[in-house]
């Protein structure tokens, strides 16, 4: 093996460990924790007012408060991930039918595995 494909593999081997390391929560995780819950309490209002009936400005107003708000929480655990300071699995159950809910539980899970910081 050449010197130049033992340090390719030294790089490849470096970038594996890298992209797999365990997630730390870090300055970005409050954030996550906090958005979490402001988008679950949203749906929660939104569920109310749409099960009601007559209420179709306020509807209308937290879905759109929703929609927003769930695609901003999407991507700020996308970046959380990017920065590795929340696992995979808290945007896998954001993006589940559940939503918001699925995301406070996964921060839920991911805090109590995570143990006392």
């Amino acid at each position: 093996m050449s010197p130049a494909s033992a340090e390719q593999a030294a790089a490849a081997e470096a970038d594996r460990v890298e992209a797999l390391r365990r997630p730390v929560p870090g300055p970005l995780w409050p954030w996550v924790k906090r958005a979490s819950w402001l988008e679950l309490a949203i749906f929660t209002v939104l569920l109310i007012f749409w099960l009601l009936p007559g209420f179709d400005r306020e509807t209308f107003i937290f879905g759109l408060t929703h929609g927003i708000g769930y695609i901003v929480l999407c991507i700020l655990i996308w970046i959380a991930i990017l920065r590795h300071e929340a696992p995979y699995t808290l945007l896998a159950a954001t993006l589940t039918p559940v939503g918001p809910l699925g995301s406070v539980i996964a921060v839920g899970s991911s805090s109590a595995s995570a143990g006392p910081r």
